[in-house]
């Protein structure tokens, strides 16, 4: 009698709550993207990231008052992750984008962020064990050829560069974060992560304080009100949502999710501030998002 086939290997499927997590956070970040723009006449960028850390601080901290999900006291070696996943991607993160949303458009800004996720997948192949195919290598050098596209496409002045740099630069503390957060995650709660990570950028931030109240008490309604939404939309919830669908899909694979927010973002920006990337740094986009689907090949 012949022993029975070994079972096959079982596939991990994403959940129905995981895929409507994952849509949310891509809707409310390409959002955020809009929302930075339409109020950096107003508020400058370390302001504007303090801003709306203190009010996804206090958003989020309503629920883990009232939540009956108990405390988990994180260890030194989680609570490193945090500090770095707080630093870099609540605090470095908020400032140099908004930054370089001053010199640059909301899509040309998503599009170089969004070089982020093959950073993560790369970084996550080293430091995760998640492995580095070759499709991931070919995927990686396309979406830089991409950015360079979107580089000289707003190369004209230097202030446009500085902007294509800081969008850079952004999209690579956005990748730490994401690998710092995801250790975290095996055993703290979602929530709980979340909340601590924001608190970390908005202590970081507080060096901007004073200039927050000052901008504040001059600043239009509407102004105000974009910041508002900034701290309860795409950081309170969204980095909430994308932290509950983190703790369920590997860093690599989630973060090419994010693939959807530049296109997003490009039809938001038309809408609302009627603007428009310039046609190169289109071109660029699709050289970047054409290199990201390239990473995720097998």
């Amino acid at each position: 009698m012949t022993a029975p086939p070994a079972p096959a290997r079982a596939v991990r499927r994403v959940g129905w709550a995981t895929v409507a997590a994952i849509a949310f956070t891509v809707l409310a970040w390409s959002s955020a993207f809009v929302g930075i723009r339409a109020v950096t006449s107003t508020y400058a960028p370390g302001p504007m990231a303090l801003g709306r850390l203190l009010v996804g601080v206090v958003v989020l901290g309503v629920p883990m008052l009232l939540s009956r999900q108990r405390w988990v006291a994180p260890t030194r070696r989680e609570w490193g992750f945090l500090v770095l996943c707080g630093l870099s991607w609540f605090a470095v993160y908020n400032v140099v984008l908004a930054a370089a949303e001053t010199r640059i458009d909301a899509g040309t800004t998503s599009i170089l962020v969004n070089v982020g996720p093959v950073l993560i997948a790369l970084m996550a192949g080293v430091l995760l064990g998640e492995g580095l195919p070759r499709w991931l290598i070919v995927g990686a050098l396309v979406a830089f050829a991409g950015a360079v596209l979107v580089g000289l496409a707003t190369s004209e002045g230097s202030a446009d560069l500085l902007g294509v740099l800081f969008g850079l630069a952004s999209a690579v503390t956005y990748a730490i974060g994401v690998l710092a957060q995801k250790p975290a995650l095996r055993r703290l709660p979602f929530l709980q992560v979340t909340f601590i990570v924001c608190a970390i950028g908005a202590v970081a931030c507080l060096p901007f304080a004073p200039s927050l109240v000052e901008t504040a008490a001059a600043a239009p309604a509407s102004a105000t009100g974009w910041l508002v939404y900034l701290g309860v939309v795409p950081t309170a919830l969204a980095y909430s949502t994308w932290a509950y669908a983190l703790a369920r899909v590997d860093a690599g694979r989630l973060g090419m999710s994010t693939y959807l927010v530049p296109p997003v973002t490009v039809a938001m920006s038309a809408v609302l501030l009627a603007e428009l990337p310039p046609l190169l740094a289109i071109v660029g986009g699709v050289v970047c998002l054409s290199g990201v689907a390239l990473s995720r090949r097998r």
